[in-house]
């Protein structure tokens, strides 16, 4: 009877044959199984690896790798569901092609033992159903990183409905992605409940799920609205992968944009990101002692209480914070606080909302008329380019006096903003940064186009 139906299910008697055995004999050899069937190794091999790039066997990590399935009904089950994903794909194509739209596994099963497994899954079709499957039986949280298209892929299939119910009854769903302009909307469909974040350098897509189950992309199809013929990914069960895999989503998480302030990139076209600034390495306690004047040395044992000492060292410290008043700006050096260093990032901020509101200019020309007409409007220092002795953008100031902002440190870093957001490495447009030793506050940008034409 099983024989009938997995046949109708679409695999060959040999599939059928070797799904049967290791439902029966878990964790056993390639070896093992060809013997069970009578065959060669290189048969085993061939029934396993169409069963594994459908989800319907798992490998651990051992040498000889060991194979195993679940049940038979889970894994009709399971075919069942695939077909349907399938049939739905045929009805949705029809429907586009009708409406001249242009857009349109594995079972979940306990593991026998504390093995580590994993599987490479193949199709994006069976991915998705994976995902959809272990959303079904997820029980604390859920972490999806969809990149820049991945949540076109879960909306397109029945895992979207299998996250939205895990986040109803009570599951934290997590969401790390890159938002595109062509996708945003997609976001929408996620139940109001799941937390969205946006990372600039993420690009990978995968799951994690109760601190056990991982998935992640190993191929994806170049074009984003594809089949996923060619999409691939490792799925991993195993404790101490899923832990590491969770530390690191954790840190790209904290450094992560909240979807409310990325999304107004493309909804009101500005850039409203927070500005995170580093101002320098070391100890912070050492340079406030040694600007403070305090003693490294304190006393084990409390000594007995000394007004006159005690007011002493009260007047002491308060000199030291008045000098420190009074210092303006060159103070802060002795804390660690490099001025120029904040300047400059501020300006990089700058510089990126400038390059982001001129982004519709195509030509490259045109777009450094722009930056040089909006310089010379807001009234900044000196900005000129040449093409002796290379294509070349030139930032000059006047020296700063001594004590006051070193705006030319604001100057360079808005030009260096702009110039990275227009032409990232990506682009095949090399930017270089020369500062000059012979002129004080000034900077030279080398502008390197290659091939393209300077238009």
């Amino acid at each position: 009877m099983w024989n009938q139906i997995l046949t109708d299910a679409g695999l060959s008697e040999r599939e059928i044959n070797a799904l049967t055995v290791l439902s029966r004999k878990p964790n056993i050899k390639a070896s093992e199984l060809a013997k069970e069937l009578d065959t060669t190794r290189l048969d085993a091999y061939n029934s396993l690896e169409r069963l594994q790039r459908i989800g319907l066997v798992t490998t651990t990590a051992d040498r000889p790798m060991r194979f195993s399935s679940p049940p038979l009904d889970q894994a009709v089950t399971h075919l069942i569901e695939i077909r349907k994903e399938q049939l739905n794909r045929i009805e949705q194509g029809l429907e586009d092609m009708k409406t001249g739209a242009k857009y349109s596994s594995v079972i979940e099963s306990k593991p026998l033992d504390d093995e580590p497994k994993f599987a490479v899954l193949k199709e994006r079709v069976h991915i998705m159903k994976r995902i959809e499957k272990i959303s079904e039986g997820a029980k604390k949280d859920i972490v999806l990183t969809l990149g820049k298209f991945g949540i076109l892929h879960l909306c397109r299939s029945s895992a979207l409905q299998a996250v939205n119910d895990a986040a109803v009854r009570g599951v934290s769903v997590r969401v790390l992605s890159q938002l595109e302009r062509r996708t945003i909307r997609f976001y929408q469909d996620l139940h109001e409940s799941i937390d969205v974040r946006h990372s600039d350098d993420l690009d990978a897509q995968g799951a994690l799920v109760d601190d056990y189950e991982v998935i992640q992309y190993l191929n994806m199809e170049s074009n984003p609205v594809g089949r996923g013929k060619n999409d691939a990914a490792l799925m991993v069960e195993s404790e101490s992968f899923a832990e590491s895999q969770r530390n690191l989503l954790d840190t790209i998480w904290e450094e992560a944009v909240p979807y409310e302030t990325a999304s107004k990139r493309f909804t009101e076209e500005r850039i409203v990101d927070p500005l995170k600034l580093t101002i320098d390495s070391g100890s912070f306690l050492e340079k406030i002692r040694e600007v403070l004047q305090i003693s490294d040395d304190i006393p084990e044992e409390d000594t007995p209480f000394n007004p006159d000492a005690f007011l002493a060292s009260g007047l002491e410290i308060s000199d030291a914070r008045r000098n420190l008043e009074s210092g303006g700006i060159e103070a802060l050096s002795a804390f660690g606080i490099d001025i120029e260093s904040l300047l400059r990032q501020v300006g990089n901020r700058v510089g990126e909302e400038l390059s982001f509101s001129l982004r519709n200019i195509e030509g490259n020309i045109e777009y450094l008329n722009e930056i040089m007409d909006w310089w010379e409007f807001a009234g900044l220092g000196q900005l000129s380019y040449d093409i002796d002795p290379e294509f070349h953008i030139l930032v000059e100031h006047p020296s700063d006096k001594p004590g006051v902002l070193p705006i030319h440190s604001l100057d360079d870093g808005i030009i260096e903003g702009a110039l990275l957001a227009r032409y990232p490495e990506e682009s095949g447009v090399v930017v270089t940064r020369n500062i000059l030793e012979d002129k004080k506050n000034t900077v030279r940008y080398d502008i390197n186009f290659n091939s393209q034409l300077l238009e």
